[in-house]
């Protein structure tokens, strides 16, 4: 029976959850092709980074579900849950993948509104008359 490796990443306000499995590196998200998904090519390498690095790209098949957020998060999202679920499948990839940075998970969010401000850091104006 083939083992199916899950994992979950984020991204600002992105979620991706990944199932990865034995294949011949079908990639789809959300029950789309990847490169339907992502009309950037920059997107589509980001997402697939963690597979090229690792030279794996050809052994298995990744189906997505995204959530959440614009494009660019959601590819980091993706990205981190590829490479969460390669750590799984493949124990001795983690250095490589470490060494990348992909395991690291990108914690800069939008920084919320303060009561009395304008916005998160803006001011409203100030009149001294």
């Amino acid at each position: 029976m083939e083992e199916k490796y899950y994992a979950t990443g984020k991204r600002k306000t992105s979620v991706a959850r990944v199932w990865l499995q034995q294949g011949d590196g079908h990639i789809s998200v959300n029950k789309k092709a990847l490169s339907d998904y992502f009309a950037r090519d920059s997107h589509m390498c980001i997402a697939k980074e963690p597979l090229t690095i690792t030279n794996v790209i050809k052994r298995y098949d990744v189906f997505a579900t995204v959530k959440g957020g614009g494009h660019s998060g959601q590819a980091g999202a993706l990205m981190q849950a590829i490479t969460k679920a390669l750590v799984h499948s493949d124990p001795s990839l983690r250095l490589t993948l470490k060494r990348a940075g992909l395991l690291t998970r990108d914690s800069r969010i939008k920084e919320r509104k303060k009561y009395g401000q304008k916005g998160a850091r803006k001011r409203f104006q100030f009149s001294k008359r």
